[in-house]
C-alpha cells in the first residue's frame, strides 16, 4: 500500500511532520509514504519562495523514510487527482485539509484524515512572514529558538544551510493571507 501526503511544504513545518510521521505510524514496514509535492514548478514570489527541487532537497533533509515527488499545477480541480495520481501513484491519501479530501473522495480515493490540534498556528503564510522577519537577524540560535515551535530542527538548519532565510526579505509584494 502507497500513503500519500500532499502539500505545497513552503516550507515543510511541524503541521507537516505530524501528518507525515501518522502516514509513516500507518504505513508500518511494509508500506511506502509518497510526500507529494505541489506546485513544483511555480514561480518564486512570497507565497512560493522554495522551488520545488529545494522543497524536495528541504524535505529530505528532514527524513529518509519517504519517498518524495514532485507535482506541477494544471489549474484544474476537476482533473487534479488523475494528474497528480499519474505522478504520486494510487493508494491512500493521509491529508488534514477537508478540501484535498473531498477532491480525493470524490474519485473513488481512500482518504484518512487525520486531525490536527493548534492548526492555526501551522498555517504557512504565518511561518513565512515569522522567517521574513527574521530573515535579517544573524544570530542564528535565536532564530532556532523562533521557529522551533512551528519548524523541525532540520528544516531549520536547512533553511539557514543554505541560506534560504534571507530570500523572504527579497520579495516586494504585499502580504498573502491564504
Amino acid at each position: 500500500m502507497n500513503y500519500i501526503v500532499l502539500g505545497r511544504f513552503q516550507p515543510l513545518h511541524n503541521g507537516h511532520a505530524l501528518l507525515i510521521d501518522k502516514a509513516l505510524e500507518i504505513a508500518g514496514n511494509d508500506d511506502t509514504v509518497t510526500v507529494a509535492i505541489g506546485s513544483a514548478s511555480c514561480q518564486m514570489e512570497p507565497r512560493n519562495p522554495w522551488t520545488g527541487e529545494e522543497r524536495k532537497e528541504m524535505i529530505e533533509s528532514w527524513s529518509n523514510k519517504i519517498k518524495v515527488v514532485l507535482i506541477d499545477d494544471i489549474d484544474d480541480p476537476p482533473n487534479w487527482v488523475e494528474h497528480a495520481s499519474k505522478i504520486h501513484g494510487t493508494g491512500t491519501l493521509v491529508t488534514s485539509d477537508k478540501d484535498t479530501a473531498e477532491l480525493y473522495r470524490s474519485s473513488n480515493w481512500e482518504v484518512i484524515e487525520i486531525e490536527l490540534e493548534n492548526r492555526a498556528n501551522f498555517e504557512g503564510w504565518r511561518i513565512r512572514q515569522t522567517i521574513k522577519m527574521l530573515s535579517t537577524v544573524d544570530d542564528f540560535d535565536a532564530v532556532r529558538e523562533v521557529l522551533s515551535p512551528t519548524l523541525p530542527k532540520e528544516i531549520i538548519d536547512w533553511l539557514i544551510e543554505k541560506d534560504s532565510l534571507y530570500r523572504l526579505s527579497t520579495f516586494q509584494t504585499g502580504v498573502y493571507a491564504g
